[in-house]
């Protein structure tokens, strides 16, 4: 199993999320499930729920996110965007830290995965994929001077 993963460093701009509506947006997580269960999309984006272990609680944490097809059929690209901000989201740093205990569910149940994150050439590559196909990513970069960190999410395979 390989250590933890380096996200590129954090930004010294972006744009942030009001602090008022930080409660509201958490109270609002049963919605996403709801989301995901149903199909529904953002920035036309269908969704997933990312399940991942805190870097720092060691708890269990969840959060839904848009995804874009991976290079197999048993993966997924997920983008660390928090919305243009300077910092990078608190899922990429569990991600990070525990690359190896997380899990996707995109509708039809908990499906272990591996996270490895994109560098170089293959980064980019991906990169201009997923703003060519929701252009609404590549505004972030206007807003923040951080390298936004893209994920691949992969199967992990399953001995019986």
């Amino acid at each position: 199993m390989p250590d933890m993963l380096d996200l590129p460093p954090g930004g010294t701009r972006g744009s942030e999320i009001p602090k008022a509506m930080r409660p509201l947006m958490r109270a609002m997580g049963w919605m996403e499930g709801l989301m995901v269960r149903f199909g529904a999309k953002v920035q036309g984006r269908p969704l997933l729920r990312l399940t991942t272990i805190g870097a720092r609680s060691g708890a269990r944490r969840e959060t839904v996110l848009g995804w874009f097809e991976g290079d197999r059929d048993d993966s997924w690209f997920v983008v660390a965007s928090n919305g243009g901000s300077a910092r990078h989201p608190a899922w990429a740093f569990n991600l990070a830290k525990d690359p190896w205990s997380v899990f996707v569910d995109i509708g039809g149940g908990e499906i272990p995965v591996e996270a490895v994150l994109l560098a170089g050439a293959e980064r980019e590559s991906v990169w201009n994929r997923i703003v060519e196909l929701a252009p609404g990513y590549g505004r972030y970069l206007e807003k923040t001077d951080r390298e936004i960190p893209i994920f691949r999410l992969t199967r992990l395979q399953t001995h019986h």
